[in-house]
């Protein structure tokens, strides 16, 4: 039986990024996300989770 691979998880440096799925035409619209105080937020649109670097949820 084959699993679904986790969503990609991205370290950035601020808590408001832009995500559009780097897919090129393939890939979906540009959003905006902003970070709750938790420091992640994840894209609605391809689960991609965005964490701030240093932020409370940063456990690399």
């Amino acid at each position: 039986m084959d699993t679904i691979p986790p969503p990609e998880t991205f370290f950035v440096d601020t808590s408001r990024v832009a995500c559009d799925g780097d897919e090129g035409p393939l890939g979906h619209p540009r959003v905006w996300l902003q970070m709750g105080a938790d420091g992640v937020v994840d894209c609605g649109y391809c689960d991609r989770r965005f964490i701030l670097a240093g932020g409370p949820s940063d456990k690399r």
